[in-house]
């Protein structure tokens, strides 16, 4: 027998088995750097999200900024407004100086909305880079892979993140129905407008605007001073139950939002015209008692909040130290002395009745208590211990 030939079958079973481990090594590093990838991808997709973290945490900021900004102007408008004799001139200076801050802020808005889409988009993308990663892990396990020993098991797949708004969706839309009836507002102002008619209602529209701008700004994250919410949402809590009130009398058709524009204004005005007072469009002792009186009269739940609007008047000067009453929606001779006496630490007329300058300088004390808070504190100075004489 040929020993050459009768050695062929066992070359060709080395051959073979030598083809197979390949085969099976090959297969293995195709499965390693199935994870490899897999591994690095998520890597990338971590590094993209921490990015696009530190963009919106920059854009978040910028806007709070423009928004503070716009805010102060609109308020510096409002002071223009409130002096005794303002002009065209001045309400058209203040104006054009409005423009820019209004500009940056809605820029900012829009840029902080867009860079919380991309850290939305990054954490999707992230979320499927995992997932990726698991399966690769988990086909490698099942292969008899080398990295299937510190491969971790495979996890079931994670939701894919939403998208949160940056503020609510009725906040939003009552700063563009602010925004656009303070524009209305403004384009009435003429050269033949006599400033003295529509100051109640021009100023109704800008202290709107500036209190749906403080809105958005609490809402967006912006404030973190505790006292300031507080003062903003007892502000709000009185136009909302003052809305309310006049909603459920019949005066006002528009939306119970908190916030005092033009159709509050005009509401107050239509009671007080139905009622024979002094239209004025600013609640006073008459005109609360005259809205009580005819919510009282419809009976049932209407009677029963009645005092809502008071009430949040006395919480509101409690809160600033400036009634010690009880909280009970009674307006009595005491509250308007109450109210009067918080005018006058606030630098504004002493009428006795909720207006629009009384809020827009409420708003300013608190923007001040904000500001005070936020400073730090003076360091004493150091001082030197007298030596005591030698001897």
């Amino acid at each position: 027998m040929d020993t050459r030939r009768a050695g062929i079958p066992g070359i060709l079973s080395i051959a073979a088995a030598s083809v197979a481990v390949g085969l099976a090594l090959a297969g293995c590093s195709d499965a390693v750097s199935a994870v490899d990838r897999a591994e690095a991808q998520v890597e990338a997709a971590e590094e993209a999200l921490a990015e696009a973290q530190s963009a919106f945490t920059t854009a978040s900021a910028e806007f709070c900024d423009s928004s503070s900004d716009y805010i102060a102007a609109l308020d510096r408008y409002g002071d223009v407004l409130t002096d005794t004799a303002p002009t065209v001139g001045d309400v058209r200076a203040a104006g054009t100086d409005l423009a820019r801050p209004r500009e940056d802020a809605f820029d900012g808005a829009e840029a902080a909305v867009d860079a919380q889409q991309d850290v939305v988009a990054a954490e999707q993308e992230l979320a499927e880079a995992q997932a990726a990663l698991a399966e690769a892990q988990a086909s490698a396990a099942a292969s008899g892979s080398p990295s299937a020993t510190t491969a971790a098991p495979e996890a079931a797949p994670a939701p894919l993140p939403t998208a949160a708004p940056l503020a609510p969706a009725a906040t939003v839309d009552r700063v563009k129905q602010a925004d656009a009836e303070f524009e209305a507002a403004q384009a009435g102002i003429t050269d033949q407008t006599p400033l003295a008619d529509a100051t109640e209602q021009f100023t109704s529209a800008v202290v709107a605007l500036e209190f749906a701008w403080l809105r958005l700004y609490a809402d967006a994250g912006c404030l973190t001073d505790e006292q300031r919410v507080q003062a903003e949402a007892a502000v709000s809590a009185y136009t909302f139950a003052l809305q309310q009130d006049l909603a459920t009398a019949g005066y006002y058709a528009g939306t119970v939002d908190g916030v005092s524009g033009p159709l509050t204004v005009q509401a107050i005005e239509d009671l007080q015209a139905a009622n024979g007072l002094p239209v004025t469009g600013t609640v006073d002792k008459a005109t609360a008692a005259a809205l009580q009186a005819e919510l009282v009269a419809l009976g049932g739940a209407a009677a029963q909040e009645s005092l809502a609007s008071t009430a949040a008047v006395q919480q509101t000067l409690k809160l600033v130290g400036f009634w010690d009453g009880p909280v009970d929606g009674v307006w009595t001779d005491a509250l308007t002395e109450a109210l009067q006496a918080f005018q006058v630490e606030l630098g504004v007329e002493p009428t006795g009745a909720v207006d629009a300058a009384t809020i827009a300088a409420f708003e300013q004390a608190i923007s001040d208590l904000q500001d005070a808070a936020a400073a730090p504190e003076p360091t004493a100075e150091p001082t030197e211990t007298p030596t005591a004489p030698a001897g």
